[in-house]
């Protein structure tokens, strides 16, 4: 692996940092996480059209930039600085790969050029908040984690070709879909304002069992933005409130709703769950070098804190407790840095060019998500507290870090599922030893575990 990154990649972060410290303060990103979309609309515009970020890791013959997950990765390393509101994560690094992976030609030319230009927004929905499960970060995605014929999942079921949608001019509805989506999803990343639904549903009954992935327009022919009542029968999407403001999540209810399935054929659930694991990797990465930026940014602020509160006469930052704790946060952040550069790389087969999902080394996703995420916990939990009591109150910044670092682990951990993921995939454990149902590490002869 070469550390060093090229000047192109240099001018991508160079140009991002700067215009982000122009448009996305802390107030500007405080007064865009209540707006209905949940994220400043035309600073994603100008972030899509003018600097193509969510096409960084698309081909150029889909219309995207042609770079691949490090590019990806560097990008979302500065938007994590500003705890940037936006469709980035959903659309670049978790529903744009799976498009590029399994969908048709037709269905990638119509669609990933559209979403490289910023003209929509996409977003992965996965049931019963399993959507760690369905990457498989923190478990085999080869399970029932979409519904498995129960309550609380979604299902899938065909209809005659007759009653699929007819398609629309501008490709608003499936054509010849022949699909119908029923069930319900949570914790679904911008799912209130995506155009572009990438559904995981659980089809075949109990004979042929099986999860496969759909595409639903969430925007109706003529609908101008999405919205509860944007006119797709049988669609309500709801914004959820969580603790993390600027990842907004919504709940979708499905009542049979028209749908196409991703791909050509009658749809292999073994494609499914490589490309949702090569996927996991990406979004993995994407989401560590996010944190990272963000734990870059907390960390900065405290020792610019530090070094101007003064106590006992002295500024805090010159008691050698403070620098210890300091310090202890600097190396851990360097080595989540280290680790979620890896992983992006990895996550490209180790090319800077995109051939879609890249063949990643077992476990480096994971590895490098629970880095980062245990870093940024640390580091924000310090900055409260360093900051003192001007930390625990909303107008200060430092609240919108500690909850990124909450939600983020809540969302794709917890961290020792991670890691424990990651040991399972690098092949650290005997068959059966430290996996759920399997014989547990502990009370076991030392012999008996080879390491």
């Amino acid at each position: 692996m070469d550390a060093a990154f090229t000047e192109e990649q240099h001018e991508i972060r160079r140009t991002l940092r700067e215009l982000l410290l122009k448009r996305c303060g802390p107030d500007e990103v405080k007064a865009a996480v209540r707006t209905p979309p949940g994220y400043d609309t035309q600073l994603w515009q100008q972030l899509a059209g003018r600097l193509g970020l969510p096409g960084l890791a698309l081909p150029t013959a889909y219309g995207g930039v042609g770079c691949g997950p490090t590019e990806l990765a560097l990008a979302c390393e500065e938007t994590g600085r500003v705890v940037l509101p936006s469709p980035l994560v959903a659309t670049a690094a978790l529903a744009a790969p799976l498009l590029l992976a399994l969908g048709s030609e037709r269905q990638r030319t119509t669609l990933l050029p559209a979403l490289a230009a910023g003209e929509l927004t996409a977003t992965l929905a996965v049931p019963g908040g399993q959507l760690a499960t369905a990457l498989a970060l923190t478990g085999p995605n080869d399970g029932d984690w979409a519904g498995g014929g129960r309550a609380g999942g979604i299902q899938a079921r065909r209809v005659p070709e007759e009653g699929a949608a007819a398609p629309s001019r501008n490709g608003g509805r499936p054509a010849g879909g022949g699909w119908r989506l029923y069930g319900e999803a949570g914790q679904v990343l911008n799912g209130h304002t995506a155009d572009v639904l990438v559904v995981a549903a659980h089809t075949g009954g109990f004979a042929q069992s099986r999860t496969l992935l759909f595409l639903v327009r969430a925007v109706d022919a003529g609908a101008a933005r999405p919205g509860p009542e944007s006119g797709v029968p049988g669609l309500l999407r709801t914004r959820q409130t969580a603790l993390d403001e600027t990842r907004p999540q919504a709940r979708l209810e499905l009542r049979d709703v028209p749908a196409e399935l991703l791909g050509e054929g009658d749809g292999d659930a073994a494609a499914v769950a490589r490309a949702l694991a090569a996927t996991g990797v990406v979004a993995a990465a994407a989401l560590a070098a996010e944190a990272v930026g963000a734990a870059d940014t907390a960390l900065a602020r405290t020792v610019a804190h530090v070094q101007q509160r003064v106590q006992f006469g002295r500024p805090i930052g010159s008691f050698q407790a403070v620098q210890h704790r300091l310090a202890d946060l600097y190396v851990a952040l360097q080595a989540a840095r280290s680790a979620a550069y890896y992983a992006a790389w990895s996550a490209g087969g180790g090319r800077s060019a995109p051939e879609g999902p890249g063949a990643a080394e077992p476990g480096v996703g994971a590895l490098a998500l629970a880095q980062a995420l245990e870093a940024l916990r640390a580091v924000a939990a310090e900055a409260v507290q360093l900051h003192g009591g001007i930390g625990f109150t909303w107008e200060h910044e430092a609240h919108l870090y500690f909850k990124r670092a909450a939600c983020d682990e809540l969302l794709l951990g917890p961290v020792h599922r991670l890691r424990a993921r990651a040991a399972e995939e690098a092949g650290l454990f005997p068959d059966g030893v430290g996996e759920p149902g399997g014989a547990p590490l502990a009370g076991r002869a030392p012999e008996a575990v080879e390491v």
